[in-house]
């Protein structure tokens, strides 16, 4: 998509907190989101300054209706509007946009003032439902620390790490949505003298700063997609916290990669950030170290100029920015990664759910991972008087992310925070 007058700077909004320049979510934003209020129905609408517009609603009376005669925003979650693909998107966040420009027809303006809800009393909810989530390891500076940390340094990068998008398939039953609280796993602890493993509570509880790419509309079975075609089948984007237990997954990841050390929960942000918006801030992937091979090859830049934070706080403490960087540097675009998830001729579809893999720079300050910050764990990070290898429990961890120019396109913020383990079951018959 080319940018358009959604994307004009001197646009603005009937919403009045939306012409705020600080607010995350201007008119040339319009995220998407499923949200609740008093009654418990889960609902579709778009974020815009400090309030929802509620689409559920006005689809209902006719004013927004994507689907024709077939109601889209009426089961709580995006995936039937993003199956519709990118013609529908882009024309529909276009007529989002018109109804909420100032200016509006007077007459439109009653029940647009209806369906608007503040966030500040809406509950959110998971905006897609998560058919299969993949995460990947696209950034070379987090690959180079962790093969440099547990590896010889001098060939940090696997073989194939400069030629391919290394990925896994993850859990997609354990994404959750921001706010929602994690328990620390239990799983199978060895260390490296120990003759063998034992049950226990990770003691490595780590996070793994990622953006998180939603399919929108997929391919058939057997039929491979271009980088071209991949990016257009990207709905949007959403932050991704991929919490992870490096003890529990330093003895259990080879061969076939991380199991448990993942599987017990994801977040992601509630606002998802549509391609369209995300347009003005488009930019090359990093120069190539190796050619790639004609198949991931990209014409044109699909990597995007986003800002990315990370707070910490103690249970109860003040939260402490411990890393700052940018979605920019990393070596392979999604579109890269979903061309490669189908190269097989695996079937992607609306709601599959593709993580960058961490995103680190090239300082400590800027590494996505609390592994790579403190060096797993032998420079804790100083939170104002306590100190921080890896996570402890009561721990509360936000990520935030937002793209800056003529105005601000922001994703929100993805929260969780560190419950206790559960009790270990026992043996059979205790």
């Amino acid at each position: 998509m080319a940018q358009d007058d959604t994307h004009d700077p001197a646009r603005r909004s009937w919403v009045d907190s939306a012409n705020d320049p600080a607010c995350d979510f201007p008119i040339q934003n319009l995220p998407y989101g499923a949200f609740s209020t008093g009654d418990g129905a889960v609902r579709i609408g778009v974020a815009i300054g400090e309030a929802i517009l509620d689409l559920t609603a006005l689809e209902a009376v006719g004013l927004v209706r994507p689907g024709g005669e077939t109601a889209v925003f009426d089961q709580g979650v995006l995936n039937p509007f993003m199956a519709l693909g990118p013609e529908v998107w882009t024309e529909t966040r276009r007529q989002i946009a018109g109804l909420l420009e100032a200016g509006v027809e007077e007459r439109l303006r009653a029940p647009l003032e209806a369906a608007l809800v503040p966030q500040a009393a809406a509950q959110m909810h998971l905006p897609v439902f998560v058919r299969s989530y993949t995460d990947f390891y696209a950034s070379k500076e987090h690959a180079t620390n962790v093969g440099s940390m547990f590896r010889d340094p001098e060939n940090a990068l696997t073989p194939n790490w400069l030629h391919i998008p290394i990925g896994y398939n993850g859990r997609a039953s354990t994404v959750v949505v921001s706010g929602t609280a994690i328990r620390r796993p239990l799983g199978q602890l060895k260390g490296p003298e120990d003759d063998a493993p034992r049950l226990g509570a990770s003691a490595r509880l780590d996070i793994e700063l990622e953006l998180g790419a939603l399919v929108g509309t997929g391919n058939p079975m057997g039929q491979p997609v271009s980088t071209a075609e991949a990016y257009e089948m990207i709905f949007g984007y959403v932050l991704l916290n991929d919490w992870s237990a490096r003890d529990i997954q330093v003895w259990e990841y080879q061969p076939l990669g991380p199991f448990q050390a993942k599987a017990f929960g994801t977040s992601i942000s509630p606002w998802v950030v549509t391609r369209d918006a995300l347009e003005p801030y488009r930019c090359p992937t990093p120069p190539r170290e190796r050619e790639l091979l004609p198949y991931l090859q990209e014409a044109t830049p699909n990597n995007f100029d986003i800002r990315l934070e990370i707070d910490l706080a103690p249970a109860g403490g003040t939260p402490v920015t411990v890393s700052r960087t940018n979605y920019r540097g990393m070596y392979y675009s999604a579109a890269q990664q979903l061309t490669h998830h189908a190269l097989s001729g695996c079937a992607m579809g609306p709601g599959d759910l593709l993580g960058s893999g961490t995103i680190s720079g090239e300082s400590p300050e800027s590494c996505g991972s609390l592994l790579e910050m403190t060096w797993n764990g032998r420079d804790p990070l100083d939170l104002g008087g306590e100190k921080r290898g890896f996570l402890q429990d009561g721990d509360s961890v936000t990520l935030r992310g937002w793209c800056e120019g003529a105005y601000r396109i922001g994703f929100g913020s993805c929260e969780g925070t560190v419950l206790p383990a559960p009790e270990a079951p026992g043996a059979p018959g205790d």
